[in-house]
């Protein structure tokens, strides 16, 4: 999956999951999905609506009410729901502080980068968009997790930290190679 994409969806806490339970077949309506996971409506309508947007979910033409629609994944969505399902099945218990990281902004981007040794500013410029403090604040707790290890490089004066993704990390980071996406 193109990173980029990959930064777009997970923008939005619920959105690999909504991707997922429509990838499983569950109905594209509110109450449906809403029942399959513990979103809020609030969080839901806007990674819902986040979704539309990027165009991998659209209404589902000649269901649902106005009010209460009903939606359905374009093709494009259906790839990117692939790829969620896999990720989310990945994880296990979407209840758990596990899937709590995985709903976290920059986690599911940065373990993609990191399915090898990677450097800080490495992983920075892959993710040009991510500041600072908010990559530093992901990878500790993806580390403190133990979905990223730590090391350090001391093949050089000063020695740097290396990062690269473990247990489920390393899992969710295989998923992301390029060549097991559309498997």
């Amino acid at each position: 999956m193109d990173i980029n994409l990959l930064v777009k969806i997970t923008a939005r806490a619920w959105s690999l999951h909504i991707l997922a339970l429509l990838h499983d077949g569950v109905p594209g309506r509110q109450a449906a999905l809403l029942s399959q996971m513990p979103a809020g409506r609030t969080a839901f309508a806007a990674s819902m609506s986040h979704l539309v947007d990027l165009k991998l979910v659209e209404r589902n033409p000649g269901h649902g009410h106005p009010l209460r629609p009903e939606f359905r994944l374009t093709p494009g969505g259906v790839q990117a729901a692939r790829v969620a399902k896999r990720i989310v099945s990945a994880v296990g218990n979407p209840d758990g502080a596990a899937f709590s990281l995985l709903r976290r902004r920059w986690s599911v981007p940065i373990l993609s980068i990191t399915n090898a040794p990677t450097r800080f500013s490495d992983i920075k410029a892959a993710l040009p968009s991510i500041t600072d403090r908010a990559l530093s604040q992901s990878l500790y707790r993806l580390e403190e997790q133990a979905w990223l290890r730590r090391s350090f490089d001391t093949s050089r004066r000063s020695p740097r930290p290396i990062y690269q993704a473990a247990n489920t990390g390393a899992a969710i980071s295989t998923i992301l190679r390029p060549q097991n996406n559309w498997a």
